[in-house]
């Protein structure tokens, strides 16, 4: 049997500024039995421009894409908090950076891991930055061409930094007809590497599939409530439904077990030996 399939639950920004419901969220992982949370960083000046962020955007923080983009971001002392938070509970948390500056907060905690979001892989001097780390680094495909990931990979080669890719679909909430699992055979065998997968679908049978395919890991969103506000809440699982996924991946894998041609089991002998006595064969 090869290696337990790495179960990522993205928290992203669906705690809504709140390390409550943050915290909630690691609880909701963990009893799950994810092997790790992750969460987004942005530093909005850098991400977004002024005219964007002095827009008009109604929500529960203002009037401004400026009130609600500060609203949904934590800063240094949240994440202290959440890092003593998840060492608490045991898992491991990890998170995907859209600016520099937000990557050398994040680099602060020394982690195991981090991630290279689909919007951040074609920004090469920040997979550079990332690849600085020398840590295992999950590089999600969504939005990039062949020469995209391309590029990535051979900057974490030339670094000598671990890495995984992650394929995804960058539509919320990707439609079945979208998932193109396949791609996952098709990346594996063009960069040799291994491959896992993010979805952002709804529902569960994608991800099952995608389980069943060889993936060393696999990323979804997790939310308390999809009908809480939040662009990424609709394509989140619930936590009944977060804990269903990974016992039925966990199955997934005991099932694939190893190739068994002309193998009988002992169990199935004691039936054979019932259901083939009346032939009399020798």
């Amino acid at each position: 049997m090869t290696k337990k399939i790495f179960v990522i639950a993205e928290i992203g920004i669906n705690h809504n500024g709140d390390l409550n419901i943050a915290k909630k969220l690691i609880d909701v992982a963990t009893a799950s039995g994810a092997n790790a949370v992750k969460f987004q960083k942005r530093d909005i000046d850098i991400v977004y421009s002024k005219e964007f962020l002095e827009s008009s955007r109604e929500s529960p923080w203002g009037q401004t894409q400026r009130d609600q983009k500060v609203g949904l971001e934590f800063g240094q002392e949240a994440y202290n908090e959440i890092d003593k938070y998840c060492k608490k509970r045991n898992i491991k948390w990890l998170a995907s950076c859209w600016d520099q500056k937000s990557l050398k907060l994040i680099e602060k905690y020394n982690l195991e891991y981090q991630k290279i979001a689909s919007a951040m892989i074609i920004n090469l001097d920040f997979v550079e930055k990332v690849a600085d780390n020398k840590i295992h680094t999950f590089i999600s495909t969504g939005m990039t061409t062949e020469k995209n990931i391309e590029d990535a990979i051979n900057i974490f080669k030339k670094k000598n930094c671990s890495f995984e890719l992650m394929h995804c679909v960058s539509t919320y909430p990707m439609q079945p007809e979208e998932a193109n699992l396949s791609t996952i055979y098709q990346l594996r065998n063009r960069f040799n590497c291994d491959v896992g997968y993010s979805g952002h679908e709804s529902g569960l049978a994608i991800s099952y599939a995608a389980s069943s395919m060889g993936i060393t890991s696999l990323e979804r969103h997790i939310t308390l409530d999809r009908s809480m506000y939040g662009s990424d809440q609709a394509a989140s699982l619930e936590p009944r439904g977060f804990k269903e996924l990974i016992g039925g991946i966990r199955k997934i894998e005991i099932a694939l077990g190893k190739p068994s041609l002309g193998y009988i089991n002992d169990n199935e002998k004691k039936i054979a030996k019932k259901l083939r006595e009346h032939l009399k064969l020798n």
